[in-house]
């Protein structure tokens, strides 16, 4: 029996990876791009009620990660982050699930060796450890899965 792990790349197109209590690992990407005639909070409200499905499927998160950006590319999408971290945050608040964000330099390093590596350096490591990511969100979402396993297996060992 494993422990229920989310970890989230947070953004408009979010890349998830989740680890679920028999040790299967399922990921993608889903987009909260805002739709047309849709008011500015809608896409957070999709994004709740996406973080609820997930985890009704799931059945149950044990621990949730995400990963801790500090520099955007620009202000939109240092707004973005915001309101994602933000409707994150109080979902697990809500829903007692523990969170822990992971800055980007150490997901990388955990899985190129490099804090640095491009976005096609992070495919390329996920893809050697046998995924097949559609995208740079999921690729992110799944090293960040293997960097939580790996701190949890080591905790559980301690």
């Amino acid at each position: 029996m494993h422990t229920t792990i989310l970890a989230l790349d947070l953004g408009t197109t979010t890349g998830w990876a989740l680890r679920d209590r028999t040790g299967r690992i399922t990921s993608g990407s889903q987009s909260f791009k805002p739709r047309r005639f849709e008011g500015g909070g809608m896409r957070f409200l999709r994004f709740k009620g996406w973080l609820t499905e997930l985890k009704a499927h799931a059945d149950g998160i044990d621990a949730l990660v995400f990963e801790e950006v500090r520099r955007h590319v620009s202000t939109d999408a240092a707004h973005a982050y915001g309101g994602f971290l933000a409707t994150l945050t109080a979902w697990c608040e809500h829903h007692g699930v523990p969170y822990q964000g992971v800055p980007v330099g150490t997901i990388k390093k955990h899985v190129t060796g490099k804090g640095n590596a491009s976005k096609d350096e992070m495919m390329v490591a996920m893809r050697a450890r046998g995924y097949q990511p559609a995208d740079d969100n999921e690729a992110d979402a799944l090293a960040l899965l293997h960097w939580a396993i790996q701190q949890h297996d080591a905790a559980q060992e301690a």
